[in-house]
């Protein structure tokens, strides 16, 4: 096999391995599962990743990495903050039963569990909260938000939006995306200063 060929052998292993998580939870998914829905041997699995943890590790820093990629973006632009901000906000917050949502929390709860996953899901974490401490800190320097505490902020703002991801990912109907996106923009606004509706 070529490095090329392994390489995007590699990719779509790790694709499939999200979609099999994704339907089966991180502690239900067997190594068996995920050769199966790939049409490969498991052997083949265990060539590409060593153990079961590794192949969960790397699966579910496959997904994250897809919607860091994403804030990478908006974090680079020449756009002003209160435009990243709102961009950051929309990105990060919540959207229904998303896939996205649901490896995250999977990942949490298997990362009290799992060394390599709480490394590795720590890590990934803090990468957003520095994101959304840096945009603050620069609306903060060029007179856009008012905040004593741009760190303090960026981790108040994510747990607000961490615990209504969570509401909304496992108990459907109980609120509404509508009113998660009110609140959402509303913690912010606080933090920083603004009025509710310049984050919309």
């Amino acid at each position: 096999m070529t490095r090329r060929a392994a390489e995007i052998r590699l990719d779509a292993l790790l694709r499939t391995a999200c979609d099999v998580i994704a339907e089966r939870g991180l502690a239900n998914t067997r190594t068996v599962d995920v050769a199966e829905a790939a049409g490969v041997s498991q052997a083949l699995v265990f060539y590409h990743f060593a153990t079961k943890d590794r192949l969960l590790a790397q699966a579910f820093e496959y997904a994250v990495e897809q919607d860091l990629t994403r804030l990478d973006t908006v974090v680079r632009s020449s756009a002003p903050p209160l435009a990243k901000l709102r961009r950051m906000l929309r990105l990060y917050a919540p959207t229904g039963r998303s896939t996205s949502w649901s490896m995250w929390i999977d990942g949490w709860a298997e990362s009290l569990r799992t060394p390599e996953l709480e490394k590795l899901s720590r890590r990934l974490d803090l990468r957003w909260r520095q994101d959304l401490a840096k945009v603050i800190s620069d609306g903060v320097a060029d007179g856009t938000f008012d905040c004593p505490d741009p760190a303090g902020a960026a981790w108040r703002i994510s747990a607000v939006m961490d615990g209504l991801a969570v509401q909304l990912a496992v108990h459907e109907r109980v609120i509404t995306r509508r009113q998660i996106a009110e609140w959402i923009r509303l913690v912010a606004a606080r933090e920083l200063g603004l009025e509710p509706a310049q984050l919309d």
